[in-house]
């Protein structure tokens, strides 16, 4: 069974902290570093590297991977008076079937997550973190989701999503199955609408094809 965030961060916490020189930059986490907290039969699926919480040290988002689940993990760098380390910065359960490795990436102090699931039907989904200042130390918020559900083989029609959950901002369309002879699709029916703005931290994203259903619902 894949280790729970709170036995990771304590690693993280205990392993990594160290005396903060004047000056000194804040040293990435070492491949090996993240190999030594998985188990048996976890691997690391993808990592990205970069700064999310704006210090000028790396952080740094990685997924675990088993045959069961896949678990993606972000830690962010702290400098304090007298030491600097990382701490976590949040984590959630990836869909279990990919069709090929996550796309992580970090630009401008934003996470994205590009992740593509399922068989022949196949979900699409990007998710955009920032880090914020919370009570309770930093958190990364959700921002941005898109979401599709299609056919790989053009087999049936689809839906699409994108959501601005920092605005609420929502379009949604459909995928119809292009009738002029070629392999694709055309976008039909494209709606503009506002959901109601939520504050989402990592550990709360919601399932990116509910929230297609929900969206492609909304009236």
């Amino acid at each position: 069974m894949m280790r729970s965030l709170g036995l990771l961060a304590a690693l993280l916490l205990s392993g990594a902290a160290h005396a903060a020189p004047d000056g000194a930059a804040n040293p990435p986490l070492t491949d090996q570093f993240l190999l030594d907290q998985i188990e048996l039969g976890e691997e690391i699926e993808v990592r990205a590297d970069g700064d999310l919480n704006g210090d000028g040290d790396v952080d740094t988002a990685f997924v675990v991977a088993s045959p069961d689940e896949r678990h993606l993990y972000v830690v962010l760098s702290y400098r304090a008076e007298t030491d600097m380390g990382h701490q976590p910065g949040g984590d959630f359960k990836l869909e279990p079937d990919p069709l090929g490795p996550a796309d992580l990436s970090i630009s401008k102090g934003v996470l994205t997550i590009k992740d593509l699931t399922g068989g022949t039907t196949a979900l699409s989904a990007t998710y955009r973190y920032r880090a914020a200042t919370t009570k309770d130390g930093p958190r990364m918020r959700l921002i941005g989701l898109d979401a599709s559900v299609y056919s790989r083989t053009y087999a049936h029609d689809g839906n699409e999503m994108s959501w601005n959950v920092a605005t609420g901002d929502t379009i949604t369309s459909l995928l119809k199955v292009s009738q002029t002879g070629g392999r694709g699709y055309d976008k039909l029916y494209t709606r503009k609408f506002r959901q109601p703005v939520r504050t989402i931290y990592m550990e709360d994203t919601p399932e990116a094809e509910g929230e297609l259903i929900g969206a492609t619902k909304a009236k």
